[in-house]
């Protein structure tokens, strides 16, 4: 890196019990005034570009992190904040994932800073490595990011295959291409469970999956809206997380179709004996209901569901969200956090 490499901020909030969609627009507009160039990072994170600011505020990178802080705190009473700063978006966002709340991490923009902050990290920190992956680089003896970067190419791309090697290769090296983007907050939904303890059983994330799809596909109904792709994230005993997202093949508000692509999420990610500390799922591309097209069935166990899908959202609406609950569905709901 260079006198004129970037300067970029990861803000990373924690909204789950204090916001939602309203409060997290008015973190991202108030970031604004620190810079124009500020990115959301659903569903509490934001990036800055701050490398033409530095002048204007007269500071440093580690400084105006702190300014960041002040702000939040004084405009909308938001304390605990972490926020990483380095020379390019995932190095910043790496920094803000060891950084306890209400500190600041700041990684060097030369060559060697950002090599001593990143190779002594675990394989599982690099974005687009999940417990899979992980364990697949584990039993070749590869635990960290520096024992990626020092493979030969030609090993790592045989290891993961092409296109994956070539990627993990160059962000174990530091390298993040991706700009700062400003652009509207996209709408979306998300529910989200905290377990009290580390959970390993899987049954019991496949359930909280269900309860946590029929509360969104109850809400999208309710709205009269119907969501287009979904995203998984796994929180673990040691905080990091795995993000998977997946393209829905219909846009749906039937919880039956969200559950399904819930748990297919979760049975691509092969935990095996994962502390799984908390599960969030999180539905985008959403429009009306009645601007979508959906295809049509043959199968009248399909439509029997949706009927009753409808019979128990009229009881919900009339009777209150008690009326009716699934078994599966209580038992989870002790663990689910409403988020939107």
């Amino acid at each position: 890196m260079t006198a004129a490499a970037r300067h970029v901020l990861h803000v990373q909030l924690f909204l789950q019990k204090t916001g939602g969609e309203a409060l997290y627009a008015q973190v991202l507009e108030s970031l604004q005034n620190v810079t124009p160039l500020v990115q959301a990072v659903p569903p509490d994170g934001a990036d800055l570009d701050v490398t033409g600011s530095l002048r204007f505020w007269k500071v440093d990178a580690h400084d105006l992190a702190y300014v960041v802080q002040a702000r939040l705190v004084a405009l909308l009473g938001l304390r605990g904040a972490c926020v990483g700063a380095g020379g390019n978006r995932m190095i910043s966002a790496m920094a803000a994932a060891v950084t306890p709340p209400g500190q600041v991490t700041v990684v060097g923009t030369t060559q060697e800073a950002v090599a001593a902050f990143l190779r002594p990290q675990p394989v599982a920190a690099l974005p687009g490595i999940g417990p899979a992956t992980a364990r697949s680089l584990r039993r070749y003896g590869i635990a960290t990011v520096g024992a990626v970067a020092d493979l030969p190419p030609v090993t790592l791309q045989r290891i993961l295959g092409a296109a994956a090697g070539r990627a993990i290769r160059e962000r174990a090296l530091g390298h993040d291409p991706r700009p700062v983007t400003p652009e509207a907050l996209p709408r979306f939904h998300s529910r989200s469970a905290d377990f009290p303890a580390d959970v390993l059983d899987h049954q019991r994330h496949r359930t909280t999956l269900l309860s946590l799809a029929e509360q969104l596909g109850g809400t999208l109904r309710e709205e009269r809206q119907v969501a287009g792709s979904m995203t998984l994230t796994v929180r673990y005993a040691d905080k990091s997380t795995t993000v998977r997202t997946r393209v829905l093949p219909e846009y749906t508000a039937h919880s039956a179709a969200l559950t399904g692509a819930a748990h297919e999420l979760y049975q691509r990610l092969g935990l095996q004996r994962a502390r799984v500390r908390g599960l969030r799922l999180r539905l985008d591309d959403l429009r009306p209901a009645d601007r979508a097209t959906r295809q049509l069935s043959l199968d009248p166990q399909s439509a029997k569901a949706r009927a009753a899908e409808a019979a128990s959202d009229h009881a919900r609406a009339r009777f209150g969200p008690a009326a009716i609950v699934k078994a599966s569905v209580a038992a989870a709901g002790a663990c689910v956090a409403d988020k939107t």
